[in-house]
């Protein structure tokens, strides 16, 4: 059987073709399995587990397809390709144990490991004294025992490397501000280069905001508000990424001229990513990465930030030390990981109060129970809405009518106010494309807006149109991400956005690539709140379904969330752990497993760093 009967993807069609012109006898075992690897990339996982498909038939849509070998069959025809290497060989294709890699995502993945660990048992000077003074001044209004906020300042002061995990209102940008101000009361801390930044541009500027605002509180001298940074940066631009070229401007030989560096958002940081980033972050510097651990990873390949987190806990001496310096209880909890307690969660939320729906909803999301979900659903609690009979009209007519006071609010054409009452509702889904995706519902409800508002079919723009930009224009100022309002002016319709010092206007015509954005994917709705969220589920079983975003999808509403999907959607995504094969975990230690060994259903590959061999 030739290449040309599997049915493969284009890329991993361009991709075998090209292993089989640098070795025309490798066997379809060895190229199978490189198909398959390419595949992986493309559906989130760092390799290929090679025990989820020994045996399998592949590639059996619209072709013969063929059968995969037994494990030890596969593992023997792989060591002998010419296309494989051992961990440190150099081959298109890595074999590490019963991992396949394509070669760079495990030089990728061996080099971060190697960089957290170093970092992690890095023992920066620290004046405890000053420390536990300035924790207790900066912490001295919160009152929960034990104060996490304090704990997790405490160890990003006293380590290199810093992993603060927590849910929505948990306060880990309050915790981040005040752990700086500690670090500059540090002796000679008025000399240090802090960094910020986040995976985007919209949760750069999120974060730069939040900072400024939560500063100007701050216990502490002018000199050290005026030491705090205000800016954040994305990540790309941070390290000088080159255009299509995988290649960064700032690595190990050419390092960051930071001291500190926090990174927002670091969920949604893929693998490749943060091994470069921590590649051309000085040995000596501390980083400080911020998240939730139970929200959606990465689009591109890897969920790094869950696995670092996967280890966590604080054994006696840690717990000691910081009782010691905080004055606070800190419970022992032996580490499964050789992070130890670099990683503190922070469990309590300041949004979502004891008698919350949403909280207590996140609760029985993230601990897989499905019954107890729809329970709670069917509860009538105030906060929360489901519609467990939804069409899609009638799903037209709730949105037209969730919109409707931000319309009102649009005739005035004040950008404060549009942004408000927009930010007031907003649909999220699961997927892009269908009736029940982003696409479907943009454009059926765009239609009944413009029939409602007598704008002719064939405009593109009218007052009301709400965009989001596709790509980055660092010349514009505008992100991917980033939301605008279209609005009438004295100078014709203009898009407004959100910006440092106001709202800034633009023609459409200067726009980057952009979508409508009256519903938006739950991906794309990280690191945004919103007053109430409607949360749009497909009819149909989608692969896409999964606990991480039906968890993700309803954090985002700050008092109201309303859930349209059939009671067995709910319970797929509840039931459904998104595990992505990777080794990062175990190559820190720990102890738990975190492979699922269910096979994944093989599609299409839209990933990056992808094409190159080595």
């Amino acid at each position: 059987m030739s290449l040309a009967d599997w049915s493969l993807g284009p890329l991993e069609r361009h991709f075998t073709e090209s292993l089989q012109r640098l070795d025309p006898q490798a066997s379809d075992a060895v190229l199978a399995a490189a198909a398959l690897c390419c595949q992986a990339l493309g559906d989130g996982d760092v390799c290929l587990p090679l025990a989820r498909w020994a045996g399998q038939p592949l590639f059996v849509e619209g072709g013969p397809g063929l059968q995969a070998p037994a494990l030890p069959a596969w593992l023997t025809a792989l060591q002998a390709s010419p296309l494989v290497a051992p961990p440190g060989g150099y081959a298109p294709l890595t074999l590490d144990g019963a991992r396949l890699y394509l070669s760079r995502y495990h030089a990728y993945e061996a080099r971060l490991a190697q960089n957290l660990l170093q970092r992690a048992t890095a023992r920066p000077s620290v004046d405890e004294a000053q420390l536990g003074e300035s924790l207790a001044r900066l912490f001295a209004r919160n009152t929960q025992q034990p104060d996490w906020q304090r704990l997790a300042a405490a160890q990003a002061v006293r380590r290199n490397l810093a992993v603060i995990s927590g849910g929505p209102g948990t306060g880990k940008t309050t915790t981040v501000v005040r752990l700086l101000a500690a670090l500059l009361e540090q002796p000679g801390g008025e000399r240090l280069a802090i960094g910020l930044a986040a995976p985007t541009g919209k949760a750069a500027a999120r974060m730069a905001e939040a900072i400024r605002n939560a500063k100007a509180e701050l216990p502490v001298a002018d000199a050290i508000k005026a030491a705090l940074p205000e800016e954040a940066r994305t990540l790309h631009r941070l390290l000088g990424s080159r255009g299509d070229t995988p290649k960064v401007r700032h690595h190990a030989d050419n390092p960051l001229p930071l001291d500190v560096l926090v990174v927002d958002e670091a969920s949604m940081v893929d693998l490749a990513l943060m091994a470069k980033l921590l590649d051309a972050l000085p040995p000596n510097a501390r980083l400080i990465l911020l998240g939730d651990k139970d929200q959606l990873a990465a689009v591109e390949a890897g969920a790094v930030f869950a696995e670092l987190c996967e280890g966590r806990g604080l054994d006696a001496a840690a717990a000691a030390d910081l009782t010691r310096i905080t004055g606070q209880p800190v419970p022992v909890e032996q580490p499964r990981s050789r992070l130890g307690d670099a990683v503190v969660l922070l469990t309590h939320s300041h949004r979502f109060a004891g008698d919350s729906g949403i909280g207590e909803l996140a609760r029985r999301i993230n601990g897989g129970d499905a019954r107890g979900t729809l329970e709670l659903l069917r509860g009538g609690h105030p906060d929360l809405a489901w519609n467990a009979g939804p069409t899609p009209a009638a799903l037209l007519e709730r949105l037209e009518t969730g919109y409707a006071p931000y319309f009102v609010t649009v005739r005035t054409a004040d950008p404060a106010s549009a942004f408000a009452a927009f930010n007031g509702f907003r649909a999220l889904t699961a997927q892009r494309e269908g009736s029940w995706g982003v696409s479907g519902i943009n454009e059926t409800l765009e239609a009944r807006i413009k029939r409602r508002l007598g704008v002719p079919s064939r405009e593109r723009w009218y007052p009301g149109r709400a965009v989001m930009v596709r790509q980055n224009d660092y010349a514009l100022g505008l992100f991917n991400g980033d939301i605008g309002l279209c609005l009438a002016t004295p100078h014709g319709l203009r898009v407004f956005f959100e910006g440092d010092e106001g709202y800034r206007p633009f023609a459409p015509a200067r726009l980057p690539s952009h979508d409508s954005a009256f519903a938006m994917t739950v991906h794309k709705s990280q690191g945004s709140e919103f007053t109430e969220v409607l949360l749009a589920l497909p009819e149909q079983p989608s692969p896409l379904l999964s606990r991480a975003l039906f968890y993700t999808g309803i954090t985002r509403a700050k008092k109201k969330v309303e859930i349209w999907g059939l009671p067995a959607r709910l319970s797929e995504a509840v039931s459904t752990r998104a595990e992505r094969a990777a080794g990062l975990a175990e190559r820190l230690g720990v102890t738990a497993p975190v492979d699922n060994p269910q096979a994944p259903t093989p599609a299409a590959v839209n990933g990056q760093d992808q094409l190159s061999l080595f």
